[in-house]
């Protein structure tokens, strides 16, 4: 239930969920003044260990953050990105800006380095965090939102901002029939020892169904991702799964058939179906809105998913700081609208191309053109 919006500025805002969009949004918006408190309904606040394509408009949006020098330092800054055959023969190279703002602008990294980097910035702003604790319910009244909390606190709040992923709870009280879907295939990811003279990822296609590649994260370590059809959405057992990733990498050569016969412990393989929700424009109701995963998950096609909550959480600072919630919310509509779902729409094109190869484009051109077009300025 909710009220009309009064015209005020934010002062006091709640942060549902403290992955990358909710700890980017507490950072930007404790840096405009304001203040921000998060709750994150998993106790030991972990991420899994796998790794993560950064890419320029990444690497600019950590900046203003003050935290791309650390990114850089926690993971392995690489050339850019080469398309190739299955049998390992270069398509073409994509490579990256030299520089964004002094710093490279590819980057592999670590899930638990990213999430290590945002973590003790907001430690050192002295940002509250509450573990283990997300809202049993809130009412938005019109002029603030009313929460009550699972660990049976309550509390009152300008604006409470949805950062709780693509099974986002906060998006599911408002939109309940906005559900990720299944999107027919899966992700499956393993790290391995990086070759001392791997500078490039490498993204090898031609399979039917998919594609797989690997991208480095450390000096010492990179990992193999595969992105595959997987009819009518499978369970696996755990035993099973690094048999099942090796499977889908037969007919790989190259490098990646190398690399590949590593793939031997099932307790390391991450595997995940892709199901993407991308919503409409607005992404808010009142005084809640959703940003990252919640508003606009998608494929990881492109690389781009911890970029734009990123993007989003500085954007949505910076308007928030400068207007009333009304306008604010709705010029940060304005300004992100687009732009992710344009990354969503295109992640979602190349894995239809890769099921459906009769009606294939041209991977190559799409991701260039994506590439090209983040680099503008949010």
């Amino acid at each position: 239930m909710r009220g009309t919006n009064s015209m005020s500025k934010t002062q006091n805002i709640l942060i549902v969920g403290g992955g990358v969009a909710g700890l980017a949004a507490a950072i930007g918006l404790h840096n405009k003044g304001l203040k921000v408190e998060v709750v994150e309904k998993n106790a030991d606040w972990s991420v899994y260990h796998v790794g993560i394509i950064v890419q320029a408009n990444f690497i600019r949006a950590l900046e203003e953050l003050g935290l791309g020098e650390a990114a850089v330092a926690a993971g392995f800054p690489y050339k850019g990105a080469r398309f190739m055959t299955m049998a390992g023969d270069l398509i073409a190279e994509l490579p990256g800006d030299a520089q964004v703002d002094g710093l490279p602008s590819d980057l592999g990294l670590t899930r638990p380095a990213l999430h290590k980097v945002l973590t003790d910035k907001v430690r050192e702003l002295g940002i509250p965090v509450r573990l283990g604790v997300t809202f049993e319910r809130f009412t938005d009244t019109g002029d603030g939102v009313d929460v009550t909390f699972t660990d049976g606190t309550s509390g009152r709040f300008d604006l409470l901002i949805g950062c709780d992923g693509n099974y986002s709870q906060v998006r599911a009280a408002l939109w309940p029939d906005a559900r990720p879907q299944f999107t027919g295939q899966g992700v499956w990811r393993y790290n391995v020892p990086r070759p001392a003279d791997l500078e490039w990822s490498d993204l090898y296609i031609g399979k039917p169904g998919g594609k797989a590649g690997y991208c480095p994260l450390t000096e010492t370590e990179m990992y193999i991702f595969a992105v595959f059809e997987e009819p009518g959405n499978p369970r696996f057992a755990p035993e099973t799964l690094a048999a099942e990733m090796r499977q889908r990498l037969e007919g790989f050569g190259g490098r990646l058939g190398e690399a590949a016969q590593a793939i031997t412990d099932p307790a390391l393989v991450v595997y995940r179906p892709l199901e993407a929700c991308i919503m409409p424009d607005p992404w808010y109701q009142g005084r809640v809105v959703l940003i990252g995963d919640a508003a606009h998950s998608a494929t990881p096609h492109l690389g781009q998913g911890a970029a734009m909550a990123v993007e989003d959480a500085i954007v949505l600072a910076d308007e928030l700081a400068a207007k009333d919630v009304d306008t604010a919310l709705r010029a940060f509509m304005d300004r992100r609208f687009e732009r992710a779902k344009l990354v969503g729409t295109s992640s979602i094109q190349l894995g239809e191309w890769e099921m459906h190869p009769e009606t294939a484009g041209d991977p190559v051109a799409l991701t260039r053109r994506i590439r090209e077009k983040l680099a503008e300025p949010v």
